[in-house]
């Protein structure tokens, strides 16, 4: 054999080889995973391009570790970032490596609900597990002083709505959220709200939303409910409503409204001061806020719980005494449903 036959069949041994080297490393990262259904793979700090093949192979996704060392150099600019990610039976390593490098984690959500206090906000996200908790323990102004909010009382100023985030994600970053989109919405109410309301402020309705986002749970209702309460600071009436007193009253509040609540000192009892109380009682979603600042057509001064989630109107003292006696008095002589007296 001749020399240059010789160097003819080396080089076509090296590219056979070279092409099936290729080939199966081709087919290595563009074979989808051995997977049957979706799951989740967390990237850690610390994690490299490298350091995932050994991970990806013990899981029986990956046969050959190094090929993550391959896609490593076919796209230097992948970064691995830090996060759980939904794997999918379909992807493929580079599927995998493009995903990890995108910073698209798996979103979980969290549901923050109307009427509820920002205590309550956290023990909802402190249930979800996954969420880093760092007010717990801290009061609404020293929650209001850490997450920098213009309001000096946190209560009130974290819109209800389901919020998105990331495993990790903390409470003051949720929050956050919840409190810029809390200033967008009522900024935006406030500019189209009806002309001649008895609020100074935005912060004023605020509060005013929240009351009527406690007093019912009937959403067709809250525009009246509103108008009730309007009419009544119009009138330089006490709005004399429970859930301003139970929010006042704290952890004091054993789940009856007894009449020793009832002549509690207190800024939030409206049984004994006239006007809103200080700062909100709970947060709320748009509907209330609108509702506050859009409220309803009635001459009623006076509602009446029925029992059934809605409640009875009345123009009169006189009516709203009937109402009471019709729907509340044998369930509890000492019940206070909403405004009673005018003076």
């Amino acid at each position: 054999m001749t020399l240059l036959k010789w160097l003819v069949r080396a080089s076509f041994l090296v590219f056979t080889l070279a092409a099936l080297l290729a080939g199966g490393i081709y087919y290595g990262i563009t074979s989808p995973i051995n997977l049957d259904g979706e799951t989740a793979f967390e990237v850690q700090p610390g994690d490299t391009s490298y350091s995932l093949g050994e991970l990806l192979s013990q899981k029986g996704w990956l046969e050959y570790p190094i090929l993550t060392r391959v896609v490593a150099k076919l796209h230097p600019e992948w970064v691995p970032k830090v996060g759980k990610y939904a794997i999918e039976p379909n992807m493929n390593l580079l599927d995998m490596m493009a995903l990890f490098d995108s910073g698209k984690s798996i979103f979980y959500s969290v549901t923050l609900l109307e009427g509820k206090t920002t205590q309550d906000f956290l023990l909802a996200m402190q249930a979800k597990g996954n969420i880093k908790m760092t007010l717990l323990g801290l009061n609404n102004e020293e929650i209001a002083k850490k997450l920098s909010l213009t309001a000096a009382h946190a209560e009130g100023q974290f819109f209800a709505n389901t919020y998105r985030y990331h495993e990790g994600d903390t409470d003051v970053s949720i929050l956050k959220h919840a409190n810029e989109l809390m200033q967008t919405t009522l900024a935006e109410l406030w500019r189209d709200r009806a002309k001649e309301l008895p609020y100074k402020t935005s912060y004023e309705a605020l509060i005013m939303a929240s009351i009527i986002e406690k007093e019912t749970g009937v959403p067709e209702e809250r525009p009246m409910i509103a108008r009730v309460f309007i009419s009544r600071l119009e009138k330089r009436m006490r709005l004399q409503t429970d859930p301003t007193v139970i929010y006042g009253l704290g952890d004091s509040y054993k789940g009856n409204l007894t009449r020793k609540g009832l002549q509690s000192l207190s800024p939030y009892n409206t049984y004994r001061v006239f006007g809103l109380p200080p700062t909100p009682i709970a947060n709320v979603g748009r509907e209330a806020i609108e509702a506050a600042l859009n409220p309803g057509k009635t001459a009623a001064l006076y509602f009446v719980a029925k029992g059934d989630g809605s409640h009875a109107f009345s123009n009169s003292l006189k009516e709203h005494n009937r109402a009471v006696k019709k729907y509340q008095y044998k369930r509890r002589k000492d019940y206070r449903s909403a405004p009673e007296s005018t003076d």
